[in-house]
Formats: structure tokens, sequence, C-alpha cells
């Protein structure tokens, strides 16, 4: 299976990445394809055949796709990233908040939602039990 973007998009729509990241979103770009479909398969989809149909929706897949590289790529590697920190002075506390609580690749919510990946969900509670 191809991957939904390539290097040349990463540059394009992200920045221009060294020749070490090269290797390293060489490899990201198929893992997080992967991820895409098993997140469709999740929801009933076929990722693959609902870009087939929809040219715009290539364009977006290959968006999500740069950006959950990119962000992966900005996650530091040999340290854990802090997306907050708070210190104090009285009571000598310090506090933080990391990135990625245990690191890896992550696809947000909103992402998935751009694929129309999200799953809707509907029911209806009887709350006076008839049957």
């Amino acid at each position: 299976m191809r991957n939904f973007a390539t290097i040349d998009d990463i540059i394009r729509l992200w920045r221009q990445i060294s020749p070490s990241e090269i290797l390293r979103a060489e490899r990201l770009l198929e893992v997080v394809s992967a991820s895409l479909r098993v997140e469709a398969q999740k929801v009933g989809k076929d990722l693959d055949d609902m870009i087939l149909q929809d040219e715009d929706l290539a364009t977006v897949a290959a968006s999500v796709t740069v950006d959950v590289v990119a962000r992966t790529l900005m996650t530091s590697t040999d340290q854990e990233p802090m997306t907050q920190i708070s210190e104090s002075a009285g009571g000598y506390a310090a506090s933080g908040t990391f990135l990625v609580p245990g690191g890896g690749l992550f696809i947000k919510r909103s992402e998935l939602a751009r694929l129309g990946l999200r799953r809707q969900r509907y029911g209806v509670v009887d709350i006076y039990g008839t049957a």
C-alpha cells in the first residue's frame, strides 16, 4: 500500500528537513499511513477506497499525515519534552506537563474528523422500561 504523503509533501507543507530526519520521516510516513488505515477500519471504512472516490480527501489525507509526522519529528528523542513548566521559590516546588506521556506517535481526534473517521454514536435509552 502506498503512503498518503511523501517527503516532498513534508517539505512543502511543513519545512525543509535534514538528511537525518529524512530517514526517520520515511519510516514515519509508512507508520502513520498504516495507522490511519487501522483507524478507518475501526469505524468500518476503507480509507484507500474513500480517497479513490474523492480527490480532495487525498489532499486532506496527505495534510493529516504530514501533521502527524511533523509532530512526531518535533518530539525530542533524547529527553522528555515538556509543554508547560511551573516553578516556585518559597516552597521549592516545580512541576511540568509532558508533551506525550510515554512518548510515541499519536493521532488527534480532530485529524480523524478531518478524514471523516470519527465514529458517530447514536442510540435510544428507554427510561420507562416498556417492553
